[in-house]
């Protein structure tokens, strides 16, 4: 079942007098993807935002989890219990993720791939069906992580057999700065960048903030709206896109690797990145362990991980926010005001 398609929701139309925005879209990573131009050079906007399209059909195609890629051939090796060399590029990431997994105690793992299998999440359509018990047993038995993955230069070895990579909980990221820099390196300075809610602003849009929305978890539009200036990217998960109902109950395809279940407690958990090295990657995989970890840990998480900025909207539709990102979001009417975390 699929859940509300956007996140973001832009305010497109031009002031008087001023160009038009530029606006490729494309269907990437299993989600919708933007790029949005604020150029008067229409001709250099619509080639820059179409290669960034290609980047992003590159990515998804290389290190797609369930259909054959350089991913799968690792993971097959893995599963084999044989060494496999790599390219340069999916080292980097591997290295990159191993770090963010041990900020994030864990809860953000890419190596949990066999398990998003076992729930049906590698897939387009999900089937409302529980995995089987005893395999959940087996897997928190072998508690596989890509920190078990062993890095020799390009070389990867495995000390367990359990590991599979899914960077679906990291790729995005990665393609937001992709494609940042691919815009600036292109002369293009004012752009936005939405995949599937994990947008990125560059500059501005004709000499004003780009304005954007978050998503209502359980509502069509938006729960508040906030602009994002230059370097800025707000990363959400949310249980609302990609999950199936069994029996009135939601499984959703964020799963705490401790239990090795989906999570119950959160419908959506937004970061705010204020700039800085790699914060398109920061806002993807950053979200997640704060969202898995829930009201009880996410403050914590969130202060381990550097991440000032955060917004929480728990199960029952209550909102938690940080102070500093409370005061930039403006809620839609009839949205409660969120409770404030220190």
């Amino acid at each position: 079942m699929r859940g509300l398609t956007g996140l973001l929701l832009v305010l497109l139309l031009a002031a008087c007098g001023k160009p038009p925005v530029q606006v490729q879209e494309s269907f990437v990573f299993g989600t919708r993807v933007e790029v949005l131009v604020a150029e008067a050079d229409a001709a250099k906007a619509k080639a820059a935002a179409a290669a960034v399209l290609r980047e992003f059909d590159r990515l998804h195609r290389t290190y797609h989890a369930w259909q054959p890629s350089e991913l799968t051939a690792l993971n097959a090796a893995i599963a084999a219990g044989k060494a496999h060399a790599v390219a340069p590029e999916l080292a980097g990431f591997i290295a990159d993720a191993q770090a963010m997994t041990t900020a994030g105690e864990r809860l953000f793992d890419p190596g949990i791939g066999e398990l998003v299998r076992l729930w049906g999440f590698h897939s387009e359509e999900f089937r409302a069906a529980l995995p089987d018990p005893a395999a959940l047993t087996a897997w928190r038995a072998a508690a596989p992580s890509i920190l078990d993955l062993q890095l020799e230069g390009n070389t990867v070895r495995s000390r367990k057999r359990a590991v599979a990579l899914d960077f679906g909980g990291y790729l995005k990221g990665v393609a937001l700065d992709r494609a940042a820099a691919a815009l600036r390196e292109a002369g293009v300075h004012n752009a936005l960048i939405n995949i599937g809610g994990n947008v990125m602003a560059l500059g501005s849009k004709h000499g004003e903030p780009w304005r954007v929305g978050i998503q209502h978890p359980r509502q069509p539009g938006a729960l508040a709206t906030l602009q994002l200036h230059d370097g800025e990217v707000i990363g959400t998960s949310g249980d609302y896109q990609r999950f199936f109902e069994l029996d009135g109950k939601r499984y959703c395809h964020l799963l705490d690797p401790r239990s090795a279940e989906p999570v119950t407690h959160t419908q959506s958990l937004t970061v705010l990145i204020r700039g800085g090295a790699q914060a398109g990657m920061r806002s993807d995989a950053s979200s997640k362990p704060l969202f898995i970890g829930g009201r009880q840990e996410w403050g914590r998480l969130a202060r381990e991980l550097g991440v000032a900025d955060v917004l929480r909207v728990d199960a029952d539709g209550r909102l938690q926010a940080t102070r500093g990102f409370a005061g930039r979001l403006k809620f839609e009417p009839g949205v409660p005001a969120p409770e404030i975390i220190e």
